[in-house]
């Protein structure tokens, strides 16, 4: 087939270099707006199932991935001046979003797929005859917006963040809520390489407007925000866009939705056909597998339109589960007030059960002593499988040994 994929982010990328060897007879042609190397972004989060997922399908590029991640477990709440500790199930990884884009974008060219840089599509017209279009332009597509037939829905959720980065080195995720007059403000930050880390605000809409920011120059924002969480970059500097500076900016999140995934020939994959609230950490995850999906697809079903339902239909029912806990994530940010006079341990345990949908309909408190009660009760239940047949080999082993005839 002539594929065409508008959009040189993970989603593009991944679709093509898959589409690529599941037949080197795709003629495949990449097109994105930026310059070659001049990708922007900071970090992505990938948990080792993603992982294994990228192994399974592309071993090349997941090796280069799982090398220059940072890796971390332990993820820490700093809250009135207090420090809560939780220590994870399992190690996850923090990668620079450029770094990502390079590595799928050099793979993808080794098999053959052309990348134009600097191409900026405004519109399906523009493009070269193809049997197969993926609009995989990002949350505010010009491919998607200027077909009504989509039926995209987008609203904005009640809350502001700026995405930033800093050189100061975290080596793990973390949280800081800082307390103002004009109300809370927190950071989330993570290391994606030896020199650069990401560094997240976020707060609610009126906390935003108190504090100035809807009025502040970008650069003062930045010295503004440089001095509040002066303790957690210890002299460092806060940086907007590498390279780009300006376009830095406070926003709301966008939440998109559509009616449709495919129109003709065109499909939608990764933020164009659907966000996740940043505060879950699975947009990327779930933008690539849109990709393995859709090429997956593309090469089970010799009807293109077979295809396009069938990746639509599948895609929906893997993503509901985390799309629903997303929302719940976007939400409990949005309801701060309510968690925010919690004891520090109180308030850390209810921050990483935030995905709950229980928690919004119970008592703060309540809903902490019931999940804690449940968790030791868990751990109880683990240590009794554990040592349930060791207790038993000793106490065999230790019982006295009849005599013969069965009588002392």
């Amino acid at each position: 087939m002539r594929i065409v994929c508008v959009g040189g982010g993970p989603a593009g990328l991944y679709f093509s270099l898959l589409a690529k060897q599941h037949d080197h007879r795709h003629d495949i042609t990449v097109f994105e707006r930026s310059k070659a190397g001049s990708n922007f972004g900071w970090g992505v989060t990938i948990d080792p199932g993603f992982l294994g997922q990228l192994y399974s399908n592309d071993p090349e590029s997941a090796g280069q991935v799982e090398q220059a991640a940072c890796r971390w477990r332990k993820q820490y709440i700093h809250i009135n001046g207090e420090q809560v500790t939780y220590d994870g199930d399992g190690d996850l990884y923090n990668f620079n979003r450029p770094d990502l884009v390079d590595i799928l974008g050099a793979r993808a060219q080794r098999l053959g797929v052309r990348i134009e840089y600097d191409h900026e599509v405004q519109s399906a017209s523009q493009l070269p005859e193809a049997d197969l279009i993926v609009a995989a332009d990002g949350v505010n597509s010009r491919i998607r917006q200027e077909n009504p037939n989509f039926g995209t829905d987008v609203w904005l959720s009640d809350d502001k963040y700026i995405w930033l980065g800093t050189d100061k080195v975290f080596d793990t995720f973390a949280y800081h809520f800082i307390r103002t007059d004009g109300g809370w403000l927190w950071a989330s930050t993570y290391g994606v390489g030896s020199e650069l880390s990401t560094f997240v605000v976020h707060t609610s809409a009126a906390t935003w407007k108190a504090m100035g920011f809807d009025s502040m120059p970008i650069r003062d924002s930045l010295s503004f925000l440089s001095e509040l969480f002066q303790d957690q970059l210890e002299g460092h500097r806060l940086m907007g866009q590498v390279g780009d500076e300006a376009n830095t900016r406070w926003l709301s999140f966008r939440n998109v939705s559509n009616q449709r995934w495919h129109v003709g020939n065109i499909v939608l994959a990764g933020d164009a056909a659907h966000t996740t609230h940043f505060s879950a950490g699975e947009g990327t995850r779930l933008a690539i597998e849109d990709s393995i999906a859709l090429a997956e697809n593309v090469r089970r079903h010799d009807d293109l339109e077979v295809a396009l339902k069938s990746y639509e239909r599948q895609r929906r029912a893997e993503m509901r589960q985390t799309q629903n806990e997303a929302r719940l994530s976007a939400q409990w940010f949005e309801n701060l007030p309510r968690y925010i006079d919690l004891k520090p341990r109180q308030f850390g345990a209810l921050v990483h059960a935030r995905r709950s949908a229980l928690l919004p309909l119970l008592p703060p408190r309540l809903f902490y002593h019931l999940n804690r009660a449940s968790r030791e009760i868990g751990i109880l239940r683990q240590i009794r499988r554990r040592i349930g047949p060791l207790a038993t080999a000793l106490h065999q082993r230790r019982a006295p040994v009849p005599p013969p005839g069965g009588h002392e």
